[in-house]
């Protein structure tokens, strides 16, 4: 699988991200080329070498010659995009950047999707930052997106359309709520909202034990030198080989002491139906010596919001815990295998290169059924012949 995987030395922002795919190999030429596709006017695009600590990386600017003189709001946005000569995988990815700072935007104002004016990021220079990258990415034909831990850095202020505003600025902060985030002791603005977007939007995840086989590598440079660390952001290009696939989804956890026990299987059901990836119940002694159960689900975030409100519906509870949890997961796929029980759909499963096939619940149940056989027989049989 084709990947891309940032490495936020010092943090990301857009152009950081459009030198390091610069530097990684993808020519300046053919990147303006794409991007004029936009329809956007007055501006020029500009890189360079650049060195930080000894490492040559790629510096692109934007030179804006014509700010436009009003603001757009995300649906502006999103029509420039879709009516642009870009790609369709394009498209989807500069959208969905956008899509995040638009929320972020609205939660940190107090307003809606539909009224949040785009100022700093609706300009030339972030739409060029965002669009830029999603060519980047379809240029190099990246399949996933990884990152390590997002730096940000803590303390100091930056200027902004609103006014004065605190580093890490508010809209990066919710952005990166619930991804894993490294608070510096840096006071300068490390990650911006169009960089920790480009990280939400697409990433996967973290990487930690997977085989990487690197194509390339580039750097992309910040605009000031620090004291304390390169202000660089690495990527890497290049294939993932693994026997395991890994997601980041969200831990559910309430205690609950006060609940008929007659209504815990109704709402386990309902998460199910709500698209939970598992949910469960453990008994615990809880204060005054009262008996208790801890209902857990684990959700992709996506459905974090069905599965909360189905818990808060449902049971007598009056918060919810939610942590982010990163699983690891072996490769698994469904096939049918001809057996003395006739044709069976069991589980494949890939283990150290090597490819296990289990037979599951439902089919057992099935044949047991269908041939008048005990289910115990129907795994002996099944278990006996898959394994040779």
């Amino acid at each position: 699988m084709k990947i891309a995987y940032f490495d936020t030395i010092a943090g990301i922002s857009g152009d950081m991200a459009l030198g390091a795919f610069v530097s990684a190999g993808f020519r300046f030429d053919d990147l303006v080329k794409e991007i004029k596709k936009l329809g956007l006017t007055g501006y020029e695009l500009e890189a360079r070498h650049i060195e930080r600590s000894g490492i040559t990386a790629t510096k692109v600017d934007v030179l804006i010659s014509e700010q436009p003189k009003y603001h757009r709001h995300l649906r502006d946005i999103l029509a420039m995009i879709d009516g642009s000569g870009l790609s369709v995988r394009v498209k989807t990815r500069a959208s969905a950047i956008f899509h995040e700072i638009g929320v972020a935007e609205a939660t940190v104002h107090g307003t809606t999707l539909e009224k949040i004016h785009f100022h700093e990021v609706g300009a030339i220079d972030s739409l060029v930052d965002i669009v830029g990258v999603a060519i980047c990415l379809e240029y190099f034909g990246i399949e996933k997106v990884y990152s390590s831990a997002v730096k940000i850095g803590n303390g100091g202020f930056v200027d902004a359309q609103h006014g004065t505003i605190p580093v890490p600025t508010p809209a990066t902060t919710e952005i990166l709520k619930g991804y894993p985030t490294i608070l510096t002791d840096i006071s300068s603005e490390l990650t911006t909202p169009t960089g920790a977007a480009i990280i939400k939007a697409l990433s996967s995840g973290l990487l930690s034990h997977e085989l990487l086989t690197i194509e390339a590598v580039g750097y992309g440079a910040g605009t000031r030198n620090l004291d304390k660390l390169p202000n660089l952001l690495r990527v890497m290009i290049g294939r993932l080989e693994a026997t395991e696939d890994a997601d980041g989804i969200l831990s559910l956890e309430t205690n609950i002491d006060d609940m008929n026990p007659e209504i815990y299987p109704f709402v386990l059901e309902q998460l199910f139906s709500a698209g939970v990836n598992d949910a469960y119940l453990v008994p615990i002694i809880m204060k005054k010596g009262r008996p208790g159960v801890v209902l857990s689900a684990l959700v992709e975030r996506s459905k974090l919001d069905a599965a909360l409100d189905i818990v808060f519906r449902e049971t007598s509870t009056l918060g919810v815990r939610i942590h982010p949890v990163e699983r690891r997961k072996l490769l698994r796929s469904i096939k049918e295998v001809q057996t003395s029980l006739g044709l069976v759909r069991v589980k494949a499963v890939l283990h150290e290169q090597k490819e296990v096939l289990l037979p599951e619940y439902e089919e057992c149940r099935r044949i047991a059924l269908e041939q008048h056989l005990p289910l115990i027989d129907v795994y002996r049989i099944l278990d006996k012949e898959l394994r040779t």
